[in-house]
């Protein structure tokens, strides 16, 4: 009998298709995988992965948003040769901070990231025997300033060493800074705005306060990666992953000339907190890529586009006796046009959550979210021909239960 090591020897010598296809380890691709020529093998499937159709928007869990084509041949392109990685990043680093009107920008491994590696910067600065010691750096423990209810992945703050302060309202961020302040963190999204973004700014700026604002989710619109930093915030991080399209493990860091390099020495490849957050020259290479499409685009006629699929949407389930839809745009983080379904359950006898349990089983499966009451969704992460297949299994499974 041959042992698995020559088992795997012989199978190695053989053609990938010819050698293999025997073992049943390669599977003919179907489905939406075998709309491209490209791919011999349906992973997914192999796996016992779900793929679903997406009209929830740009969530982790949910791997985020797809990257177009021209990032993927940037990230393809990279792949194929070797260059020095900090050389990279300084180059790609300058046209970012070309495009977003800054004076330094760098990718980041993520939002998530962005906030550790800013946060290492407010600590450390340019002092490179502070990056080596950080967590623990000695004297007084730096401290980081936010609003109250914005403490958000506070590990990446904490992780440098920081203590977290809250703030309700300007008076009390006034009284609270000290000489061992080192940030303010604001969190773009939150609901809680006892201080607004130009309170926070103008504090941050009497006190020598470096101001720093979250806002990964927040495109489009496009205008919010230059607002910002117009509005005077020393650094702002942005999801690659997210509106911007570009790779899901990346992230933008810009602002401060000064902040930024003390940012881009506590990251990897270098030798400091940030080395474990690798981002590789595919990475940067595709972000700096999904960047200059997103700026370029068309935004008023993708919005149209947009506008139009949830149309399309409402108007099926608006078919079925007693729906009715409602569409809105939120005010921060996916503001996109979204569609908020309701109807009769006397009527039409089926709960939304049981509405999206049958869309999230389905074949295809589609991922919607909503209350108890209400179903909602999104179409800015679904592609052309998804919309209709969308709108006829949502009044399917309406018109089922009438």
């Amino acid at each position: 009998m041959l042992s698995r090591r020559k088992m795997l020897r012989m199978l190695a010598a053989l053609p990938l298709v010819g050698g293999m296809a025997g073992t049943g380890l390669v599977k003919k691709v179907s489905g939406p995988a075998a709309k491209n020529s490209a791919y011999r093998r349906d992973y997914f499937t192999e796996l016992g992965v779900r793929r679903f159709i997406n009209g929830r928007g740009t969530i982790t869990t949910l791997s985020g948003s797809l990257m177009p084509p021209e990032v993927i041949e940037a990230i393809n392109y990279a792949s194929n040769q070797f260059v020095n990685l900090i050389e990279l990043n300084e180059k790609v680093d300058r046209r970012i901070a070309e495009m977003l009107n800054c004076e330094d920008a760098h990718v980041t491994a993520g939002a998530a990231s962005a906030i550790q590696l800013a946060t290492a910067a407010a600590v450390t600065g340019l002092d490179r025997e502070k990056m080596r010691q950080i967590p623990n750096i000695p004297g007084s423990q730096p401290e980081v300033i936010m609003p109250k209810n914005h403490r958000i992945y506070e590990q990446q703050l904490t992780a440098c060493g920081v203590k977290l302060v809250e703030a309700d309202g300007p008076e009390e961020m006034e009284q609270a800074i000290n000489e061992n302040t080192v940030l303010g963190f604001y969190f773009n999204a939150s609901p809680h705005k006892s201080i607004s973004k130009e309170d926070f700014v103008s504090i941050g700026k009497k006190y020598n306060v470096p101001t720093f604002n979250d806002a990964a989710a927040d495109v489009p619109p496009v205008e919010n990666l230059f607002k910002y930093i117009e509005m005077g915030f020393d650094i702002v991080t942005f999801s690659g992953g997210k509106g911007i399209r570009g790779p899901q493990s990346a992230g933008l860091l810009f602002g401060r000339k000064d902040l930024i390099e003390a940012a881009r020495l506590n990251h990897s490849p270098y030798g400091s907190i940030g080395r474990g957050m690798k981002v590789n020259k595919e990475e940067v290479l595709g972000m700096m890529v999904a960047l200059e499409l997103y700026l370029e685009k068309d935004h008023d006629r993708e919005w149209k586009m947009w506008e139009s699929w949830v149309d399309r949407i409402a108007a099926a389930a608006g078919s079925v006796p007693s729906v009715e839809t409602e569409k809105y745009v939120p005010e921060i983080a996916n503001h996109v046009p979204h569609l908020r379904i309701t109807w009769d359950q006397n009527r039409v006898r089926i709960s939304p959550s049981d509405v999206r349990e049958n869309l999230q089983k389905g074949h295809p499966s589609i991922e919607v979210f909503g209350g108890q009451d209400y179903l909602e969704m999104n179409v800015f992460m679904m592609k052309p021909e998804e919309v209709g297949i969308v709108a006829r299994r949502i009044r399917e499974v309406l018109e089922q239960a009438v």
